[in-house]
């Protein structure tokens, strides 16, 4: 599990791979993923925006970039979390996933969360 602390908000992310979904002799590998907020801070937060960058093997970036989470913008109390899991596929059985979450304090601040940099991998892919 990958871990990240930024501006009092943690986030942990862990991966799998979904073989029942996956097609790899068309070269469509896909991945779920799980991530958990924490806010450690002693400020009410919403997340608003997320982006994400998504490198595979052989290169190629895509950039995803929208309003909140799989349809939700939560708001986080001082010591609360919000888990949730998605979704994200690759032409290539090994790549990256990083980025970024737009938050907003209840005092109007806006500031920039870390989503830590984790591997998306075919099992037996990576030694």
């Amino acid at each position: 599990m990958e871990e990240t602390i930024t501006e009092g908000i943690r986030v942990q992310v862990e991966s799998f791979y979904l073989d029942a979904h996956s097609t790899p002799e068309e070269n469509r590998y896909v991945f779920a993923y799980h991530i958990r907020l924490k806010n450690l801070s002693q400020r009410t937060v919403q997340l608003m925006r997320r982006h994400w960058i998504i490198t595979d093997s052989s290169g190629e970036i895509n950039e995803v970039k929208g309003d909140g989470v799989v349809g939700d913008q939560p708001v986080l109390a001082p010591d609360e979390e919000y888990e949730y899991t998605s979704g994200s596929h690759l032409k290539s059985p090994v790549g990256t996933m990083q980025g970024t979450y737009q938050m907003t304090s209840t005092d109007g601040e806006e500031f920039e969360v870390t989503i830590p940099c984790f591997t998306l991998a075919v099992p037996g892919k990576i030694n």
